[in-house]
């Protein structure tokens, strides 16, 4: 009941409506994880670390100068180029993502992705460093982020939605319109007639 009431409200909504709309969930991921990164910055540097379930999960400050989870590291000119074409892509993909109700998950998935990327990179380009703080001392996980988080979120849910909900002619619509900028269905699923056939 309640999805259905989501889909509706969703569909109700007009394009310059679901534009800001999402760009203020955008926005807002961004900020979470800029606001946590301030909260680490402040209250965990130089400090041991917080342990939140011993053994298992603890609070750690670590700057990390590498890709996430702490790989690569001193490549900060080299991740902020790679960030910046990334996110080129994923905004290209975002407007470029056929307008059905199927794809609506999509959509979201990928503003994941690009507040996940933005949030690090706004780290690399004014200090040097991405601010990272979560720690699984159980399994001794490399240190990690909420920026981190959206991004390993939304590619397990990806590659769920690949593997058990879209078909493999949802795969190549998908394709075919981040290729070729064509988008001719509208919220509905009619299909939308004229305009360029190219």
């Amino acid at each position: 009941m309640f999805k259905i009431g989501i889909s509706n409200f969703w569909k109700g909504m007009d394009k310059k409506m679901k534009k800001w709309l999402a760009l203020l969930a955008f926005l807002a991921a961004v900020f979470l994880d800029q606001i946590t990164k301030y909260f680490a910055l402040h209250y965990l540097r130089g400090q041991d670390s917080f342990v939140l379930i011993p053994k298992v999960f603890e609070l750690y400050y670590l700057e990390n100068r590498g890709a996430a989870f702490g790989i690569l590291q001193n490549k900060g000119i080299f991740f902020i180029m790679i960030t910046l074409v990334f996110i080129m892509i994923a905004v290209l993909f975002y407007v470029r993502i056929p307008e059905k109700k199927k794809f609506y998950s999509l959509r979201w998935l990928t503003l994941l992705v690009m507040a996940g990327a933005v949030g690090n990179m706004i780290d690399r380009v004014f200090r040097g460093y991405v601010v990272d703080f979560f720690y699984f001392s159980l399994i001794d996980f490399p240190v990690f982020n909420v920026a981190d988080c959206y991004v390993t979120l939304a590619v397990f849910i990806l590659v769920l939605l690949i593997f058990f909900y879209f078909s493999e002619e949802d795969l190549e619509e998908i394709w075919r319109s981040f290729l070729h900028g064509k988008n001719n269905h509208d919220i509905s699923g009619e299909t939308r007639t004229g305009g360029n056939p190219h």
